[in-house]
This record gives C-alpha cells, sequence and structure tokens, in this order.
C-alpha cells in the first residue's frame, strides 16, 4: 500500500524492524530468539521496500542482530538509536543500555549502514547525540548519514515497563517549537528530519515549510 501510494513521486519506502522485546527495555533482549523473529519480520516485508530502517533500538547487540538478519540483502539499512533522556549527561550522551552513542555510531559503520538516526527520545537530547556521530563519522573517514525524528514524551525512565500504557504528550512541543529544535539539529549536521510519538502532522507539516 505505502507503494502504491508514493506512485511516480520521489519517496522511497521503508520497512521497519521495530525492537522485538518492548521499546526501551534493552535488559528484556534475548539474544537467542531475536533470530527467529527477524527472520519472520524480514520475510514477510521484503517486498516493494527501498531500505530497511531497524528502529528504536535500545542497544548494540540488537542492531547488529537486525544486520545479521538481513544476510546479504542489498538494500540499504538505516539503523536508529533510542536515547537515554532521564538526567542524560549533556557530555555522555548514551543509548538507553548506557553504551555511548559514539560506540553505536562505530557499531553502525562497521555494520555497513546507509544512515545513523536517532529516535522516540526528548528532542532536548538529540543535539549532543548528532554531534558526536558527526565527530566519529569524520574521523572514520564515512559517508553515514544522520538523522533525527524525537518523540513529544516527558521523559522515560529505566523503571517503565515496555508497551503497558499510554505515555501523555507534552503541551509545550508545539510545531514551531520542534521546527526550532530540527533547525539546531540541522545546524549541528543531521540531513534527515521527521517525527516520532506525539509528533503529528501538523508537526510534519511545519517541518515541510521550514524545509522544503
Amino acid at each position: 500500500e505505502a507503494a502504491n501510494a508514493v506512485g511516480d513521486r520521489k519517496a522511497l519506502v521503508a520497512r521497519s524492524l521495530p525492537p522485538l522485546f518492548g521499546s526501551y527495555r534493552p535488559d528484556l533482549f534475548d539474544a537467542e530468539r531475536a533470530p527467529r523473529i527477524l527472520s519472520v519480520l524480514v520475510e514477510g516485508q521484503s517486498l516493494d521496500v527501498d531500505f530497511w530502517l531497524a528502529e528504536s533500538q535500545s542497544s548494540i547487540q540488537e542492531a547488529r542482530a537486525v544486520r545479521d538478519a538481513l544476510k546479504d540483502d542489498a538494500r540499504p539499512l538505516w539503523l536508529s538509536f533510542t536515547l537515554k533522556d532521564e538526567d542524560p549527561d549533556p557530555d555522555n550522551p548514551c543509548l538507553r543500555s548506557g553504551e555511548p552513542v559514539s560506540n553505536a555510531v562505530r557499531a553502525a559503520v562497521q555494520l555497513g549502514a546507509k544512515s545513523i538516526l536517532f529516535n522516540c527520545s526528548q528532542p532536548e537530547v538529540m543535539g549532543n547525540a548528532v554531534d558526536i556521530a558527526r565527530e566519529v563519522i569524520s574521523e572514520n573517514g564515512s559517508d553515514l548519514l544522520t538523522g533525527v525524528y524525537a518523540n513529544a514524551f516527558p521523559d522515560i525512565g529505566d523503571e517503565v515497563e515496555a508497551n503497558t500504557g499510554l505515555l501523555r504528550i507534552r503541551r509545550d512541543l508545539d510545531p514551531p517549537s520542534y521546527v526550532d529544535f530540527a533547525r539546531d539539529w540541522v545546524g549541528r549536521g543531521a540531513t534527515i528530519i521527521g517525527g516520532c510519538c506525539g509528533i503529528g502532522p501538523a508537526h510534519i507539516a511545519e517541518l515541510r515549510r521550514a524545509f522544503g
């Protein structure tokens, strides 16, 4: 359906590979079960796909499992990590697993990803992650693209049970405010911008007006 909706327009269709055992919970990742689940997702989505998007990955281990599941599939892989946004260290942004963003970017380069993104975390923590990503990419002589699509949730701590209820949406993050964050990310070197949970059509329309 997505491919039909695109039609002749210049747009790419992604197939999403989500966190397998609950969002924001790297501690629940099961390395033994992951290959079987991923093989079903990859096989079921393999038609009409321009690139694979592994999103809301909370650990490097999750991303490596995706790369293994895709085997020799030649289509680009975009890796998107979710960041720790409760009491973050601005000088050392981390994945929800506690692994430094710098290590995640190095892993993305090693895994042959086309893009590294940061998603489903508060917009306030994204800028420093982009800075570090660009530094590591430059150090490795890579052409890896960088992007951000933040959420509109309050900060999410380690005690949150995965996928057990609804999270409230921040009232202060209206479309103009979100675009202000996006301008900052672009200024730091991000070239792919979007929105995750709680970022609605009005936000995307405002992004389109600002950057289109």
